[in-house]
């Protein structure tokens, strides 16, 4: 009576995997993101995101909105998250892969000097399902990387930590915006064990695509709220890195600002734009946004409820990035060739 079961299950197998290969042979590859998602607002967005058949989703930071140094206030609201029944149903087949942005770091705005960022890390690994035995739980940060392989076909997932080391931010004075950059040169936002590690993950790259996942924007640095721009030496060493590293079809997804957009910027001795899409607001956006300064914008700004999707075509070494919206609604997109 125990044959059965067994050989039922080695049956569903094959067909399982007779299906995921004829899927991979007939549709792109597809991966989904996203940030912003306070566990107490409904996410009305899973099933949508669902539709399009993502193999991995990437949480980008502002998984849940706890700004506490309480840790039991923290565990329960990564409990909140998770256990949704919507969210359950929708990560039961798919690889979960993610970062932090501040309000699950546990303050706004916040950076090294939170006291409490080691007991928050384990509980961000916790949510995300990170093994017990993986290097993130054995080290300061929670940045990592992820190969996603298809047929031999592969994208290099790289998740930075733009929280544990980051140092302090120049607050701006008689200005409407929050912070100014910093004296060029000072201070990070990555610190030194983490550049180390990201070099050696970009010069060993083998992958067709490398996605460079930051919660805060890369490329849109001219609004005053939290991004790269306020460390702009970190900026053109990123930059350089990936120039050096020869890594190929490298972009970065980011979040944090509520909004959704596609950022592009020409780098010296790179033969493709770098791009940064941000995608953020899974539950609340910035309803109001009327518009920023941003040299790198290409098309429209989204201020609508969001994810981000990426389609890799890896015949054409093309990657087709699309916001969509309630409904599965299509927001924007913006196809960048390699």
């Amino acid at each position: 009576m125990f044959i059965l079961p067994k050989f039922t299950y080695q049956l569903g197998l094959i067909f399982s995997l007779i299906a995921i290969s004829t899927y991979s042979q007939t549709k792109n590859f597809s991966i989904a993101f996203g940030s912003c998602d306070n566990q107490r607002l409904k996410n009305e967005l899973w099933k949508s995101i669902d539709e399009n058949h993502p193999v991995a989703w990437i949480w980008g930071g502002d998984d849940v909105y706890s700004d506490t140094e309480d840790m039991s206030e923290l565990k329960e609201n990564y409990a909140i998250q998770k256990n949704d029944s919507d969210y359950l149903q929708f990560i039961a087949n798919k690889q979960i892969i993610g970062t932090w942005d501040d309000h699950d770091f546990g303050t706004n705005d916040g950076g090294e000097e939170y006291p409490y960022k080691r007991a928050s890390q384990q509980l961000l690994l916790d949510f995300l399902g990170t093994q017990k035995e993986a290097p993130e739980r054995f080290r300061d940060g929670v940045y990592n990387s992820r190969i996603l392989d298809t047929d031999g076909k592969k994208v290099k997932i790289i998740v930075l930590d733009t929280r544990f080391f980051r140092t302090s931010l120049t607050k701006a004075k008689n200005s409407k915006k929050r912070f100014h950059p910093n004296l060029y040169g000072q201070g990070t936002i990555l610190g030194e064990a983490q550049w180390k590690w990201l070099e050696e993950e970009l010069n060993s790259s083998d992958a067709q695509f490398n996605v460079i996942v930051s919660s805060v924007q890369l490329l849109s640095d001219q609004h005053g709220f939290e991004c790269w721009g306020n460390f702009p030496h970190e900026i053109d060493k990123l930059e350089k890195m990936i120039v050096a590293s020869k890594a190929k079809g490298t972009f970065i997804i980011s979040g944090d600002r509520h909004i959704a957009t596609f950022s592009s910027k020409k780098i010296p001795n790179l033969n493709y734009p770098l791009v940064d899409f941000t995608s953020s607001g899974l539950t609340h956006v910035y309803s109001s946004f009327s518009g920023e300064e941003n040299p790198y914008q290409i098309g429209k700004v989204v201020a609508e409820k969001n994810f981000g999707l990426l389609q890799f075509d890896f015949t054409n070494n093309r990657v087709i990035m699309q916001i969509r919206g309630l409904e599965n609604k299509l927001l924007g997109e913006h196809i960048q060739q390699y």
